[in-house]
């Protein structure tokens, strides 16, 4: 069963009119409106509103002609039946949001504000991901918080993927990736405007709408503040919420067996990557060739190359090698440096520790040429299955000034931002002539991995888990190249790596056909 289809199916009638029966003796939405709009224009006259405060209200009437009109603030009037989407039950009007919603954009203070323990001077500060997980909570002083919410506040996360979730549960001061909805209680219960904004078909239409900001979807705000509603009388919204809070928990346990399920999923997935970097997936054939000498091997081949003058030293190179003693070393140049408090975990012996520098060749740059490109940017990835959907086929002439990174069989993408969305895929030959948005880092190997085992190592939670430490950025915090390059990195036997790889696969297979069932 597909709850989430089923639980906006029932959100869908709440909205239409059809989840409850009408009360005759309710008092009607129209004519509660009017009486609003009589107290607004007092409220002007005594001066305790201005004009501008009101010029967006309009009243929306059906005409003699059966036909829908909309009368503005100025006296003027407009036939609206083309973006009515359906019939009122009778107490029921139409209005848009902004005549009766304020959405409250939020405020970013100075990342050098952050702090990570609560105390009596400090506040939370709300964040979109924070209504997923615990992991990342920050806190900031009271002094520099602006915008502040409550536990029952109606919140929406402006950027995406995907745009305009609908959330609420959280108290602290909120970031300037969210927004406040607050309604004028005299016409609209808080708790309906949370199941209102919900509405599958807004999000449709901000969705296909949405702007671009910062590399991320965004609300477009004109629409969404034009966007028109149907209003219950105040009574039936009580019994719309009555009914919506008593039935939606037990979809959402039907949801939430489902998703714990899935939860569990994706837990083996990670244990399973988890075990394959630590060389504990597979054993390890003592006839294969040892790390380590590919690395000498590759090392060579380099300086021979250099010798040539037909590459340029790297100086950020380095050699991390076992000691006498048993202890971790990198030697850059002529210089020794002990690292065995930055060695993550133990490898077995015929493996070796490598820095991105060593194990990835330097990106390289393509300008598009030619009439059309396959332009593949974040929206191109699905980050559930690590797979490129399809890339945008562009004409040259439209192609982004971001379309610039070069790709090849065997490159694994790796998105610079939000690394924790997990943006990461494999370049097969389909897709080998592409041209990818420098959000992304392209790693392809220097000769000591395999493709495959190479995308495995990236989407791991020792690979993906460790970079996000490096974000910076408030709206669109992301990695810099240098994070990727700098990071350690377990290289197994060529020839075992490929053993890995042929495991994972198979058991992936199997957990993936689980999934399928479940979907």
């Amino acid at each position: 069963m597909d709850t989430k289809a089923l639980r906006q199916k029932i959100l869908d009638l709440a909205i239409r009119g059809k989840l409850v029966p009408q009360d005759p003796n309710d008092e009607p939405a129209s004519v509660l409106l009017e009486r609003i709009r009589e107290q607004k224009q007092q409220m002007v006259k005594e001066g305790k509103l201005k004009k501008k405060d009101i010029k967006n209200d309009s009243v929306i009437f059906v005409g003699e002609d059966s036909l829908h009109y909309e009368k503005f603030a100025d006296g003027s009037m407009k036939c609206i039946e083309d973006e009515i989407p359906f019939e009122l039950p009778e107490g029921w009007v139409w209005e848009r949001l902004q005549s009766f919603v304020d959405f409250i954009g939020g405020s970013q203070p100075p990342k050098a504000t952050f702090e990570y323990t609560p105390n009596e001077n400090n506040i939370r500060l709300i964040q979109i991901r924070d209504y997923k997980t615990d992991k990342f909570i920050t806190f900031i002083p009271r002094s520099k918080a602006r915008r502040f919410c409550t536990k029952d506040d109606v919140m929406i996360g402006r950027y995406g993927p995907p745009i305009f979730q609908i959330l609420r549960g959280l108290e602290g001061s909120y970031n300037v990736a969210l927004m406040k909805a607050v309604a004028d209680s005299t016409l609209m219960m808080n708790d309906y405007l949370y199941y209102l904004l919900q509405d599958g078909e807004l999000l449709r239409m901000l969705e296909s709408l949405s702007d671009r900001t910062c590399g991320q979807d965004g609300i477009n705000m004109y629409e969404l503040n034009r966007y028109i509603v149907g209003i219950p009388p105040l009574h039936e919204q009580k019994r719309i919420v009555d009914y919506l809070t008593d039935i939606l928990p037990k979809v959402a346990t039907m949801t939430q067996d489902k998703d714990e399920l899935l939860e569990l999923i994706s837990a083996v997935k990670s244990k399973i990557l988890d075990l394959a970097i630590r060389g504990q997936l597979v054993p390890q054939n003592p006839d294969d060739e040892p790390a380590s000498v590919l690395l000498e091997r590759i090392r060579a081949e380099k300086e021979e190359l250099i010798k040539q003058g037909k590459i340029k030293r790297d100086k950020k190179e380095s050699i991390i090698f076992k000691g006498e003693d048993n202890s971790y070393y990198e030697k850059i140049g002529n210089k020794s440096e002990n690292i065995d408090k930055n060695i993550p975990f133990e490898i077995p012996d015929t493996w070796a520790w490598c820095r991105g520098y060593t194990c990835f060749t330097g990106m390289k740059n393509k300008k598009p040429t030619g009439d059309f490109l396959d332009y593949i940017d974040i929206d191109s990835i699905d980050n559930h299955n690590h797979k490129i959907k399809e890339p945008k086929h562009l004409p040259v002439s439209d192609a982004p000034s971001r379309a610039n990174r070069a790709v090849q069989t065997g490159s694994v993408l790796f998105s610079l931002v939000r690394p924790y969305l997990e943006n990461i895929a494999l370049i097969g030959e389909k897709h080998a002539n592409s041209i990818a948005s420098t959000g992304f880092y392209i790693c392809n190997s220097a000769g000591a991995l395999y493709p495959e085992y190479m995308f495995y190592l990236m989407i791991s939670e020792y690979v993906v888990g460790g970079l996000n430490q490096f974000m910076k950025g408030d709206n669109s915090p992301s990695i810099s190249k240098d994070n990727i390059e700098s990071w350690l990195y377990p290289i197994p036997p060529f020839e075992e790596q490929k053993v890995i790889c042929q495991i994972i696969k198979a058991m992936l297979s199997k957990i993936e056909a689980i999934e399928k069932s479940l979907s």
